[in-house]
């Protein structure tokens, strides 16, 4: 998923706080606040934000090589353990030392006793009228 480009408010407002700047026939503000000085700053902070905005691309761009390099690790590492439960069967040393679990070392199923028939005590209150009323 592409991470979402930033956008700046400020940069905006300045924007148009200079489009205004510009309409003023005289605009002397002090030596310090002048059109070339307000128009520097806009262009840089426009820069940086595409700076950013680029940098952004380029880290889901390596984040998709990564996702794809684990993908055909992992299928690799899976046609691996795969080919020695075949080669060598699924309770041998070689497939337990890739990894895979040895039939032998699953552990068993146990059965519950008593049995289940499904007439078990459900706690609704069925014909016998024990349970809650309604």
């Amino acid at each position: 998923m592409a991470r979402i480009k930033r956008k700046s408010a400020v940069l905006e407002a300045a924007s148009k706080r200079f489009a205004g700047l510009k309409a003023i026939d005289d605009p002397n503000l002090g030596p310090n606040l002048t059109e070339e000085i307000f128009a520097a700053k806009i262009t840089s902070l426009s820069n940086r934000l595409d700076a950013y905005n680029t940098l952004l691309t380029r880290v889901d761009e390596e984040q998709n090589e990564l996702e794809k390099a684990e993908a055909e690790t992992a299928e690799l590492s899976r046609r691996f353990l795969a080919a020695a439960e075949a080669q060598h069967g699924p309770d041998s040393n070689e497939y337990e030392m890739l990894g895979g679990t040895r039939t032998s070392d699953r552990k068993k199923p146990t059965k519950k006793p008593g049995g289940s028939s499904g007439t078990g005590s459900s706690g609704t209150g069925g014909p016998s009228g024990t349970g809650p009323s309604s």
